[in-house]
Formats: C-alpha cells, structure tokens, sequence
C-alpha cells in the first residue's frame, strides 16, 4: 500500500511537472518565434507553415500531425513513455495556442493588445518584443523552448513529433538529446527555409537549434557537474588515506605496466566533485610531486555521495 501511494504521487509528480514544461514551451514558441517565422524544426516547424499559409492555429495543426507519430512511441519505447508523450504532446500544443497573446487578451489577462501588434512582411504579427529585437527575440524563444523541452524530457515525457525519433537514437545509440536533434531537425529547418524563399529564416532556424538543444540538455540531465581522476604514482597508498580524510570519497586501484619501463604500476582512480578537484590535485602534489594525473568529465555516477543525471525513457 505505502509503495502503490509512492509511485502514485511519481506518478503525479512527473506529470505536473510535464505540464509545467509545456507552460514554457509554449510562452518561448508562442510569443518570441511564431510572430517572426524563426522555425525550429520539428513538427512545431511544419505546422508554422500551415499557419503562414492558411492561418491554422500552431497548437492545433501540431495537436493533428502527431497523432500518427505515437503508434511508432507505444511500440517502441513504451507505454509509460507513450502515455506521457501524449500528454506532453496535448499539453504543449494546448500552451503555444492558449498562452499565445491574443488568447492572453481574449481571456482578460492582457489589456492592450495593440503593443504586442506589429506589422511583418505584410502581415499582423503578436510578439512580445518588437521586430528591431528580433536578435532577442530568436534568443529568448530558443532558451525558453530548450528549457520546456529539456523539463519535459526530464519527467519522462515528450512534446511528439520528431521528439520521439530523438529519445529513440538517445535510447539505441546512447546521443544525448542534443545530438538527437541536431541530426533530426536540421533537414526540416533546411526544407522550411526553402519553401519560404528566405535565406534568414535557416539562419535563425540554426541558432534557435543551437541554443535549444544546449538547454534541453541542461534542463534534462543536468550540469556535468562530476569529474574522475586517475593518478599514476608510487605513493598511491598515502593519497588514497589522504582522500579518505579530506574528501570523503572512495577509491578504486588498478593494476597496469609503464610502457616506457615496461615495470609494473599502481593507478589510483577516484570520482569527486567538481569544486574538490582542486583540493585533491593539493594533495597529489603535496605527497608526490613526481606523480602523473589526468583529469576527465563523467557523464553520470551512481552510488554513495552522488545523484544520477539519466532519466528513463523506457518502463522498467
């Protein structure tokens, strides 16, 4: 009964924080890119072209080319995922179009729609920024869409669309989410671009890319904030007590052979914190200044002192 009221309020937990993901998705689409046709990819990218063309509403066009996309989500990753990547999907969709400015104003909550009114190739455009800040504009949308994605991502859902092409190369090749849709977006916003005859919208296109995908892996997997150490010495007992001590951290030793002696070598290995490197490179030099230390970024840790960056896409 306890362990059922535990995932129960998971459960909860990862879908308010879904939709709280979808609130900021839909702010940075709604406000900063759609007025300007800044496209960044995606199934949100097509149907900006329906909008520009016929006038359909964003959130709904993305709402209809969807639905096909999550037979591919329920059969591959799961139904937990699916489930969650059909609510993502709603959601988001919902936001972009009920957090749009003229929805804002139809509601009540805006009361002078006209400063938000401006004219762009012809056409009446919402914009919470002017078109001399479009540089702005491009930045702050990318920010806020790659944090809404990356918290969508980060409760096990997905806003559909091309972001379950993405979790499928992060679940069978191990990219990171980034990477996923750099490969995935980047023939869209290239095709987008050439069906509008405009240069510019590829380049703004790329940059939302760029700095989206940046924060969609910091929001979903958190700073690299973990550090492993190797150090290659022959007073690798007194380091291990001294990092016992002062840093509270464990090791692990390996056994290896100098390939300029060709004699036989211990190499310590310990994973701190990033703020401890420091500390432990004082006390690898304080006992032996003749020792050799490498230091790498590590992608995740799980165990004592530390917490996990992966999240699951797949049912356990």
């Amino acid at each position: 009964m306890k362990q059922h009221k535990l995932n129960l309020r998971r459960e909860l937990g990862q879908y308010l924080g879904i939709l709280i993901g979808a609130a900021i998705f839909g702010i940075g689409y709604s406000w900063f890119l759609i007025p300007y046709n800044i496209v960044p990819g995606g199934v949100g990218g097509i149907a900006q072209l329906f909008h520009f063309f016929f006038g359909f509403p964003v959130g709904m066009t993305m709402i209809v080319i969807n639905i096909p996309l999550f037979i591919i989500s329920f059969i591959f990753i799961g139904k937990s995922f699916g489930a969650k990547s059909l609510y993502g999907m709603f959601a988001s969709s919902m936001m972009t179009d009920l957090l749009s400015l003229p929805s804002l104003y139809r509601l009540g909550l805006i009361e002078n729609l006209e400063k938000y009114t401006f004219l762009v190739k012809g056409k009446l455009a919402y914009a919470m920024l002017a078109p001399n800040d479009i540089y702005l504009s491009a930045i702050a949308g990318s920010v806020l869409l790659g944090l809404g994605l990356g918290i969508i991502f980060r409760f096990r859902g997905s806003t559909g669309g091309t972001d379950i092409p993405v979790a499928l190369i992060k679940q069978k090749a191990g990219l990171s989410i980034g990477t996923g849709y750099w490969l995935v977006e980047t023939f869209i916003i290239l095709g987008v671009g050439i069906i509008l005859h405009d240069l510019k919208l590829v380049i703004w296109g790329f940059l939302n890319l760029f700095i989206s995908t940046k924060i969609t892996d910091l929001a979903s997997e958190g700073l690299p904030y973990i550090k492993g150490v190797y150090v290659i010495s022959d007073k690798v007992a007194e380091i291990r007590d001294d990092i016992f001590e002062r840093l509270d951290r464990g090791v692990t030793f390996f056994k290896g052979t100098s390939g300029f002696h060709n004699r036989d070598i211990n190499v310590l290995f310990c994973v701190v914190n990033r703020r401890q490197v420091p500390e432990l490179t004082d006390i690898v030099k304080d006992i032996d200044k003749e020792a050799f230390m490498i230091v790498t970024d590590v992608n995740d840790v799980m165990g004592y002192g530390f917490r996990t960056r992966q999240f699951t896409l797949k049912d356990s």
